[in-house]
């Protein structure tokens, strides 16, 4: 297998869910654990309400750890495109870059105007394998604190 470059693993937001996703999936593993969370590396992805963006990662060894997440595009972020660097792809496998789905993490607020999300450390999914890992995309400028909607 050749080496991606950036260009090739250009990833967007607007990737679909697959259609396992959009109830309880067999489990995503971590290749290297989420900063602050080393030791929790398989977690499920399941769907919060029936139309919506918005997702809960759990941990499978420890259900109470959990964290929102959104697959960016539509309403939320429809222009993010991440690159994806080599070392993420590496850890992943990757073998079809159509194949990832890209996952933001969201702070919840009092309310939706509160609610935040981060652009610059996506999780990164290749849903043809599971395999998981979280990027930080250094030098792009993104912010950690992106508002779900507009001021």
């Amino acid at each position: 297998m050749g080496a991606m470059t950036m260009t090739e693993a250009k990833v967007t937001g607007t990737t679909a869910v697959s259609e396992e996703a959009e109830t309880a999936v067999p489990s995503i593993t971590f290749v290297s654990g989420l900063p602050g969370f080393p030791q929790f590396r398989d977690f499920v992805l399941v769907r919060i309400g029936d139309a919506g963006s918005l997702f809960a990662l759990t941990s499978l060894s420890e259900p109470d750890l959990r964290f929102l997440v959104l697959a960016p595009g539509g309403v939320f972020f429809p222009d993010y495109t991440p690159e994806i660097d080599d070392e993420a792809l590496n850890l992943l496998e990757v073998r079809d870059p159509s194949a990832l789905l890209v996952l933001l993490v969201v702070t919840a607020g009092s309310g939706l105007s509160d609610a935040t999300a981060n652009l610059l450390a996506p999780i990164v999914v290749d849903q043809s394998t599971r395999r998981a890992v979280q990027v930080v995309l250094n030098g792009s400028g993104l912010p950690v604190r992106a508002p779900l909607v507009g001021g």
